[in-house]
């Protein structure tokens, strides 16, 4: 299969290069209107060349597919985990244990987002991307390290694998106190004019 990948990139790529030299030569205008006119009439009169024609673009047209269609194929299995029961396999989407990692929020108190990103590697580890917004009072390096073994053991817990889980963790931002109550009094609803009297 990885043979096939590499000679059907390799034909793309070939393919790409000739149309890149045939655009060139046309604005180069080397070839005149009357040559490319004379190898189509070339073409089209002899049986031959028509069916070398003919086959080649069936021949680019299957390979086009069967090489998108593998592309797809790939890219479909990445988005999944699957893991094989007594009864038969199963699939869970990464997007499912992502939307699981965010209710840490509510476990850890100290971080105000997450955003996992979860990736299934060829080798078969599981790979996530923690990016998290904390709050000031947070201690970082204790906090990390809970949140990634907390990550770890939820995975393995519902998964039931014993595949490598590497959790990696980005801080984009830490709030500070006075930014929290800035934003706090910034939700509060505006007072209205004269809000406190009364028709008499």
């Amino acid at each position: 299969m990885r043979i096939f990948n590499v000679l059907g990139i390799l034909f793309y790529a070939v393919v790409l290069i000739l149309i890149g030299i045939g655009l060139i030569v046309l604005s180069l205008n080397i070839l005149q209107p009357e040559d490319i006119g004379n190898l189509l009439i070339y073409v089209k009169s002899n049986l031959n060349s028509r069916i070398i024609v003919g086959f080649s673009g069936v021949l680019l047209i299957l390979i086009s597919f069967s090489f998108a269609q593998l592309i797809l194929g790939r890219f479909q299995i990445e988005k999944t985990i699957a893991f094989t029961t007594p009864s038969g396999e199963v699939t869970i989407a990464l997007s499912a244990i992502e939307d699981l990692i965010k209710h840490f929020t509510v476990i850890l108190p100290e971080i105000k987002e997450l955003r996992p990103d979860v990736i299934a590697t060829r080798k078969g580890n599981i790979l996530v991307n923690l990016k998290v917004v904390l709050r000031s009072e947070a201690n970082l390096p204790e906090l990390t390290a809970r949140l990634q073994e907390i990550t770890k053991s939820k995975i393995q817990e519902v998964l039931g694998v014993e595949e490598q889980i590497i959790i990696r963790i980005h801080i984009s931002k830490i709030i500070s106190r006075e930014e929290r109550k800035r934003k706090d009094s910034e939700k509060e609803e505006p007072t209205i004019p004269f809000g406190g009297y009364g028709r008499v």
